[in-house]
Formats: C-alpha cells, sequence, structure tokens
C-alpha cells in the first residue's frame, strides 16, 4: 500500500516558501482523499490555513506552543466541505530533521481527537517539512482511531512543474546499468522518479501500446493499462507487441505480455473494460499521471474531470487523418491538463453529445439513432503507424519536459501538430469561469464523492 500526498504547484511554494523561515510555522493542510481498490491512498491538498501569528504562544527555531484557536477554525472548514485537515509544521533548516520530536508526539496525542471531533474525519494525520535546495524534505503519517498508522510515502508536485519527493530518509532505489545513456541525459534523480512513477494508460491501440513501450524502455515499472477491446486482424498494422496470433485477445493482455518481455520487473495491471464505467474508472485512482490514449468522447469526458477531481494530471492525444484513399490533412493534438488548467470540454476538444450517445448500449444507440435522438456514430478511421508512433513520442516529450524541466516556462499545455503543413503551434488555455476545472469552483482534489467524480454512471 502505497500513501501519496498530492500538492497542487500554489500549495507546494506556500509550504516551500514556510519551511525557509527561520522559526516553526504551523497550519492546517486541507485535503481530499481518494482510496484506490488496490489499497492505495491518496491525499489530495486543497488549502492551507495557517496559524495566525497571535495564537502563537511560543515560536522559536525549535520548538512552538499554539492555542487552540489558531486551528479550529480550520477544522470546522474541513467538516463544512468534506476534507481532511492535516496538521502541518515546519522543521527550519537546510539540514533540519522532519522527523517527529518527544514535544511532536506528545501534541500529537493530545490533539489527534479533537481533529477528528471538529473535522467530523476519521483520520488524524500530519505533516511536517524542512527547507531543501530543489524543494522540501518531509515526513507524515496517517492515524487511525483504532491505533493504526502509515507512513506518507511521497509527495507529488503538480502544475507547471513535476516532482516526486519520497519521504525523509527512505531508500532511493537502485538504477540499473541499462538506463546508463538515460542518466547521461537527465541525471539519476529523473530516472529514479521514473521507476517509483504510477502511470495509467487509457487505451492500447496504436497510441496506446507506443506510449506504453515508449515509458517501459525509459525506466517506468508501474503501469496500469485499461482497454475493453481485443485485438483485431487491421490493428496490427500500428499496436506494439501485436502478431497475426495475437488476433482475439484482449488489447489489454497482448500488451502486457509485450512489456512483461520487455522488462520482466514490471508491475501492471491490466484492466479490460471500458473507462466509462465506474470501477474501472477507479483503477485509476493510484496513479500519479494518466494517458489518455482513446478515440471516444466519453472516456475523454471521464479522463477530463478525473485530472480535476482527482487532482491527476492528463496527457490527452489524438491523431486525426483527412482524406478517403488520398491523404490531406495529417492532424496531431498532445493536450496537458493538469490544476488549474482548462479541461477538455472548456477547450471544445470533447464533443458532449457524441458522449452521451457513446455511453450507452450499442442497441440504444441505433434506437436512439433512428428515432434522430443522438448523433450518429463515425466509422473506423484511418491510421497509419507512422503517425500514431509520432505523437506518442510527443506525448512522452509533454512528461519529460514537466519532470526535467528542458524547456521555456510557463509550459504550454497543448501541443498542436499539423504535419502535412509542417506547422506546430502550441496554447495555455484557461478554465471557463465557474467550470469544474476552475480554481473558484473548489474542485481541484475534491476525491471521493457521492456520486464519483461527480458525474452519472451507466448502470448506477
Amino acid at each position: 500500500m502505497i500513501t501519496t500526498l498530492v500538492l497542487t504547484e500554489p500549495l507546494f511554494q506556500e509550504i516551500e516558501q514556510t519551511a525557509r523561515l527561520p522559526v516553526e510555522t504551523a497550519g492546517v493542510l486541507l485535503a481530499g482523499i481518494a482510496r484506490a481498490p488496490n489499497g492505495d491512498i491518496r491525499l489530495l491538498g486543497r488549502g492551507m490555513r495557517w496559524v495566525p501569528q497571535e495564537a502563537y504562544l511560543a515560536r522559536e527555531g525549535d520548538h512552538l506552543a499554539i492555542a487552540s484557536q489558531g486551528y479550529v477554525p480550520a477544522l470546522a472548514e474541513a467538516e463544512r466541505i468534506g476534507a481532511i485537515p492535516i496538521w502541518f509544521h515546519t522543521h527550519p533548516g537546510a539540514i533540519g530533521h522532519p522527523t517527529p520530536s518527544i514535544a511532536d508526539r506528545k501534541v500529537d496525542r493530545e490533539i489527534a481527537d479533537l481533529f477528528r471531533l471538529r473535522s467530523g474525519s476519521e483520520l488524524y494525520v500530519t505533516l511536517i517539512a524542512s527547507p531543501r535546495d530543489n524543494g522540501i524534505a518531509f515526513t507524515g503519517e496517517v492515524h487511525w482511531e483504532d491505533g493504526g498508522k502509515v507512513a506518507i510515502d511521497r509527495v507529488w508536485r503538480v502544475g507547471d512543474k513535476w516532482q516526486l519527493i519520497n519521504s525523509f530518509n527512505s531508500e532511493a532505489p537502485q538504477i540499473p546499468a541499462i538506463f546508463d545513456r538515460s542518466v547521461r541525459a537527465f541525471g539519476p534523480d529523473i530516472q529514479q522518479t521514473l521507476g517509483q512513477l504510477r502511470v495509467g494508460i487509457v487505451g492500447c491501440g496504436g497510441t496506446g501500446s507506443a506510449v506504453a513501450e515508449q515509458l517501459v524502455r525509459m525506466g517506468v515499472r508501474h503501469l496500469t493499462l485499461v482497454d475493453a477491446d481485443t485485438l483485431t486482424e487491421s490493428n496490427i498494422t500500428r499496436v506494439y507487441g501485436s502478431t497475426p496470433s495475437t488476433v482475439g485477445k484482449p488489447k489489454t493482455a497482448v500488451l502486457q505480455s509485450h512489456l512483461t518481455a520487455i522488462s520482466p520487473e514490471l508491475q501492471s495491471h491490466a484492466v479490460a473494460a471500458m473507462v466509462t464505467l465506474e470501477n474501472t474508472a477507479r483503477e485509476l485512482i493510484p496513479c500519479d499521471v494518466v494517458f489518455g490514449c482513446t478515440d471516444d468522447n466519453a472516456g475523454r469526458l471521464v479522463l477530463s474531470r478525473l485530472s480535476t477531481f482527482l487532482a491527476t494530471p492528463v496527457i490527452d492525444l489524438g491523431v486525426l487523418l483527412g482524406g478517403d484513399g488520398a491523404l490531406a490533412s495529417i492532424n496531431g493534438r498532445v493536450t496537458t491538463l493538469a490544476p488549474g488548467g482548462a479541461c477538455l470540454v472548456c477547450r471544445d476538444r470533447i464533443d458532449l453529445a457524441r458522449a452521451q450517445t457513446e455511453l450507452r448500449t450499442p442497441e440504444e444507440r441505433v434506437r436512439l439513432e433512428n428515432e434522430g435522438y443522438a448523433p450518429v456514430l463515425g466509422g473506423v478511421e484511418p491510421a497509419v503507424v507512422s503517425f500514431t508512433s509520432g505523437i506518442a513520442s510527443a506525448a512522452i516529450n509533454e512528461l519529460l519536459e514537466r519532470l526535467i524541466g528542458f524547456g521555456p516556462s510557463p509550459r504550454p499545455t497543448e501541443v498542436l501538430f499539423r504535419w502535412h503543413e509542417r506547422e506546430i503551434s502550441t496554447n495555455n488555455a484557461k478554465p471557463r469561469p465557474g467550470h469544474y476545472c476552475d480554481p473558484e469552483s473548489q474542485k481541484i482534489g475534491k476525491g471521493e464523492s457521492n456520486p464519483f467524480l461527480e458525474q452519472a454512471w451507466p448502470g448506477a
């Protein structure tokens, strides 16, 4: 079981800057929560409520004392918005140790029940941070009412930059020699991050299989593969790992077998079901980043909402070829969804009418189309392996750019390719006011909700 704290860029910067103060500082981090089917926990930062200066009874470089009015209002807010309050404080100094002291443990025993009672949460969660040149060092714990506890294993920073930080004093994994050339390109820290990232791939066809193979060859070792389809004869021309003997098998199984042959130590989870089903969508909760390689509008709608409610970056990609037997246009798109940016709906990248039709059973689709109540879904689109592979590589580059930071900042959130015109353009679209992806809507990092992702699910 892995416990991850997800911090949006504004929250991370608040904590990082506060950790650099010469005196201990405290506050309550309000967080959503998402529990994955595999037992993983993701705590999703929503807002920081700092203890006001007048509530400090003592505040030095190595200790502090706080009156209860310094944090009780934040507990009431947590109850009102359905958040978990995380008791946070700093241990200052560039060589400070963010580990609980005897005094910290005493405070935890004194306030844990109050935090649970006033917030309505079953959990008492702590977080300690110290400054470092590249961000912060931290420890954290999740305490249950029965006395059990688990550590917060990692912090996942998402925004213009993405950064994975393991808890203080955790053992760094050894980098296999096969990645020597990659380490020479971007250093050991990035290589270690790639090995620890949890990555989801929705759609295991031409683009999804190309994304998956590149990720595994770069060192990603934790994958969730989602696709409901079986391999057809026409898929062989562009699906990596496919052969004539694999026709008729689930795409997820074909790809999983292929990737495991490349990397026997790969930990992969294959889900042969549509992402438009709630149970399938929940399988993506443990993921740090998701690649959207599906060609249906309904699936993109789910991923668009997931990127907001779970504060999970989604890299959505697609290729559209124009012409019937005579190629006239070659268009590709890579859209990166992260907290604070526009979702796919705000970008008009989803046909909502088609999405509603795709959510229905095949029989319902035909009936509604015949009655004129639903748009007729398109037929089989042309596809060529060089173009699907090219857009997959562009999507991988967006992941690397946000981990490494080799390009200018702020980074574009969408790249558009018009290969037939040898033209590339970028943009940074903003959310529509009041939409769920708008930070003012307070949906970012909301986590668990009823219904999940605040959307209707087939069969619910």
